[in-house]
């Protein structure tokens, strides 16, 4: 195999890994600590009743 040929295959090899690292940072940014989606935050959501016990 000539050179170029190692340069694709190292080029390819580079691209997906860059490429699966943009979408799952991508994927992780939209959701919060609780593991919710940060934009389908409800404003209203501290008046609801909910199954977790109160922080005091």
């Amino acid at each position: 195999m000539s050179f170029g040929d190692y340069l694709y295959i190292v080029v390819a090899i580079l691209f997906s890994y860059m490429t699966f690292v943009i979408i799952r940072n991508n994927f992780r940014s939209k959701f919060d600590e609780e593991q919710r989606r940060k934009d389908l935050k409800d404003e209203y959501e501290d008046d609801y009743t909910s199954d977790k016990p109160k922080k005091d």
